[in-house]
Formats: structure tokens, C-alpha cells, sequence
């Protein structure tokens, strides 16, 4: 590892569709690494072409291709869950105390990742969609075979994507899968439905959509930005008598928004247990 444990000597991404290509931007535009490699069977996606620094990037068809040198720091796994059994065990030759492996494959476990590389440092990640513009939201939780200074250096990567955050309690990625990660696909939702709405109350369909989305991208970020907590702000917005209490009388009723979302996330929980491998 380079001296400074934020920054990698040699980089191994393998997989580089939307989530890995958004990865792989941050760390070019942070000079996260010294050297990057990208084990990708379609090759260099188009639309990283003019990134840069792209052109430092070795480009692997297969692991097969990569040098056979040195282990690199870091191995970054970002391919889909169902290819884990049949890319990971390419990588064992290169497990050492030194290297970190750190995987974004949804509900693949760091017992199933073990499988394949035995006693490997190892992390597994949560990202969501967001990352594509560099605020996802991660949490990540590591085996105990993960150093202090790898801490560091699975920051320092993910901060390529956004924010992030650990777990120790492996238990917990059920959740945070089922809050953040499925996470975005329900604001989608409410964007939709909010649009609609508007649509049925009067509203030209491509004024309805502008004005919910511009709604829920500036309340989100509001609500992130503000020191006050969710619900003071929502009272922040909301007269006595007035419209919006109007509109939170439904959604606040007792089969209103709250408990429909709790049992959504609880279906999403129960699915990534299932699905866990």
C-alpha cells in the first residue's frame, strides 16, 4: 500500500457496468490509486472515454489477462450477485494479509464471499443509484481480518461514490438494503405518484413532473443540509388549517404513508435474507 493509507498503490476493479464506471470516475478524479487495472469482458464502457485520466486504465477482457506481478492493495468487486461464484475465485491467488477485498454485490454475504477466497480482508458494501453523481450513500461492513489503515483505504475509495459508514453487525445489511439501497426506487415512486397527482388536479403533465421533481430534490437536500430533524421541518411547512395539513391529514392517517413504508421495508428486509448467499 502507498504510504499514504488513503491512497492505493495498484487498483483491481472487477466489473465496470453503472455502478463500477461511477466508481471508477471518482477515483480517476481523486487520483485515488497509482495504477489502475479493470477486468471487464466488454471493455472500456463509451461513456468513460473522455474521463480523466481513462487513459492510465489497463483494460482486462478476463482475469486471465491480468499481469501476474505483485498482489494489488485492493480488489474491488462490483459485478451483479449472480456472477460472484464464477468470478471470485480468480482472485484467491492474490489473497495476502496486505490486500483488501471489498464486494458491492447485493445480498452476497462475507461468509459466501470467503467461500471463494478464504481468509481474505474483506468487506462488503451497500451502495445505491446516487452514485452515479457522487451521492450514494454506503455502508459497509468488514471481517475481522480488515486493518485500521485498510479502514482508511475503503474510505477513501468509497468517498469516490458519496458518503459512507460502517456496520460491525453483519445482521444489519438486510436493512440498510431495504432502506438506502432499495431506497432510491421509492423517491422515484414518490416522484411519479406526486406528478400524477398534480396531473389529476389540473396540471400540464410536463409541468406536474418538473415541479414534484424539483419538490423532492430540494426538500432532500434541505433535509440534509439542516440541523433540524425531519419532522420540525415538516411542521416548518405546515399551517394550522391550511393546505398542507389538508394533505398530511391523509397521509399521516393511521393505513397512511408511515405504515405502508414500514411494510415495505419490511418486505424488502425479508427478501435480502432470502436472498442472501
Amino acid at each position: 500500500m502507498s504510504a499514504d493509507h488513503t491512497k492505493a498503490g495498484a487498483l483491481v476493479l472487477v466489473g465496470c457496468g453503472q455502478m463500477g464506471s461511477a466508481m471508477l470516475r471518482g477515483w480517476l478524479a481523486r487520483g485515488a490509486a497509482e495504477r489502475f487495472m479493470v477486468v471487464e469482458p466488454a471493455g472500456a464502457p463509451a461513456g468513460l472515454a473522455e474521463a480523466a485520466g481513462v487513459g492510465a486504465v489497463r483494460w482486462h477482457r478476463t482475469a486471465d489477462n491480468l499481469p501476474a506481478g505483485p498482489a494489488p492493495d485492493a480488489v474491488v468487486f462490483a459485478v451483479k450477485p449472480q456472477l460472484i461464484d464464477a468470478v471470485m475465485p480468480a482472485y484467491r491467488r492474490w489473497v495476502r494479509p496486505q490486500t483488501l477485498f471489498l464486494s458491492i454485490a447485493a445480498g452476497t454475504t462475507i461468509a459466501g464471499i470467503a467461500r471463494h477466497l478464504g481468509e481474505a480482508a474483506i468487506v462488503r458494501c451497500m451502495p445505491n443509484t446516487p452514485a452515479a453523481i457522487g451521492r450514494a450513500i454506503t455502508v459497509a461492513c468488514p471481517n475481522p481480518r480488515v486493518s485500521a489503515a485498510q479502514r482508511q483505504l475503503c474510505d477513501a475509495l468509497l468517498a469516490a461514490i458519496g458518503d459512507s459508514t460502517w456496520v460491525e453487525d453483519e445482521a444489519l445489511m438486510d436493512a440498510v438494503t431495504a432502506v438506502s439501497g432499495s431506497g432510491p426506487a421509492y423517491v422515484f415512486l414518490l416522484i411519479e405518484a406526486l406528478a400524477e397527482a398534480g396531473a389529476q388536479v389540473g396540471l400540464p403533465a410536463d409541468l406536474a413532473l418538473r415541479l414534484a421533481r424539483a419538490t423532492v430534490a430540494g426538500a432532500g437536500e434541505l433535509a440534509r443540509l439542516s440541523p433540524e430533524t425531519p419532522a420540525k421541518l415538516r411542521e416548518n411547512v405546515t399551517s394550522p388549517g391550511g393546505t398542507t395539513r389538508a394533505a398530511l391529514d391523509i397521509l399521516m392517517a393511521e393505513n397512511g404513508l408511515a405504515p405502508l413504508l414500514e411494510r415495505a421495508v419490511a418486505a424488502a428486509t425479508a427478501r435480502s435474507r432470502a436472498l442472501a448467499s
